[in-house]
């Protein structure tokens, strides 16, 4: 029997060891990561396609032409900006960039008021994602489409940050690079974000000329939540597992408000992306997660509205993802509740 206590007493005490050990090391990476919303501040340079084929195939030229880098700060240029976040996505990549390209030219021929651009931000990728992007700056024009390259993989988060920080639409959109989503469905959130700016400004003369929607925080997040009956009959079961046990963790840490904060296919108006984009720390899985939080901390409108979406084969989600969801996910609420991590406002 006194052998049985003491070993019950040793692994009682290896147990308190180890989750001690455990929320230092969570409050010391914290603490590391306390300036992390700086992320990669290496200079964005968008290429003119002039130079493109010495770029592509490494060769060395001096001659090569740069389009100037715009900042969320300068006042818009464009109506809609699209980011889209690219790693290893040589093959989804093209038809998703298509389909994308082909509605938005066809409706800039119908309104001649609708401008855009693409932002394609290679996030370290090993395949031909370059090539492909670049092709498309070729086919398109730089002034619509233009590429990031990040270098190495920094993670999704990081990508879009990049993308946001330097576009220069009005509204916002994030969207993944398999087109899961169709693009159409911006519409969607275009339209309730208009409704609901235009609730909170009067109807005078004066106000609808002063009333620009780039100037009113509003987030809008594409969800699939009414597609979750649907999908848990349907997706691999380690998936169901891991977005039920997420969307109990994403509770804990962020609180109620979104249903499905992980949908890719997400609008912001300018300013909105500006007080979130100069804050997020979070480079991954997570990063949609810490934006529900930062809304919240701003007071910021979020809306949710149901798109279409289909499972694309090639998802990079796996059980692997599980410790780096949870670790980025105890990094945020530490951070944000003991105030380690500053919010620029």
């Amino acid at each position: 029997m006194e052998v049985l206590l003491t070993m019950m007493e040793i692994l009682a005490a290896l147990v308190l060891i180890f989750v001690l050990g455990l929320v230092s090391v969570i409050f010391l990476e914290a603490y590391r990561r306390r300036h992390n919303n700086a992320h990669v501040e290496a200079p964005a340079i968008f290429e003119d396609p002039k130079s493109l084929k010495q770029e592509i195939t490494g060769r060395v030229n001096f001659e090569k032409l740069n389009v100037p880098c715009p900042n969320i700060f300068d006042p818009a240029e464009k109506y809609l900006s699209l980011i889209i976040p690219a790693f290893n996505e040589e093959h989804r990549l093209p038809g998703a960039l298509d389909e994308t390209m082909n509605y938005l030219q066809q409706r800039a021929a119908n309104d001649k008021s609708f401008s855009y651009e693409v932002l394609i931000i290679d996030d370290g990728s090993r395949d031909g994602t370059k090539r492909v992007a670049f092709d498309f700056v070729k086919k398109y024009g730089v002034n619509n489409v233009r590429v990031i390259l990040l270098g190495k993989n920094h993670g999704k988060g990081e990508a879009i940050r990049k993308g946001m920080l330097h576009s220069r639409g009005e509204l916002l959109l994030m969207l993944d690079a398999d087109g899961a989503t169709k693009v159409t469905d911006l519409e969607k959130l275009e339209n309730q974000i208009h409704a609901v700016a235009r609730k909170g400004h009067g109807d005078s003369a004066a106000d609808k000329a002063t009333f620009r929607i780039s100037d009113i925080p509003i987030v809008a997040f594409g969800s699939r939540a009414h597609l979750e009956e649907k999908a848990l009959a349907t997706r691999k079961w380690y998936r169901n597992f891991l977005m039920k046990g997420f969307h109990l963790v994403v509770l804990l840490a962020a609180g109620p408000g979104i249903r499905d904060t992980q949908c890719g296919f997400k609008m912001f108006t300018r300013s909105a992306a500006r007080k979130l984009f100069t804050n997020i720390r979070l480079k991954r899985w997570c990063f949609d997660v810490e934006l529900v939080f930062l809304c919240k901390w701003f007071g910021i409108p979020m809306l949710e509205i149901s798109v279409n979406w289909s499972e694309i084969p090639g998802s990079k989600v796996n059980p692997l993802s599980i410790p780096n969801m949870l670790w980025e996910l105890a990094l945020m609420s530490v951070g944000y509740r003991t105030r380690i991590w500053k919010i620029n406002s």
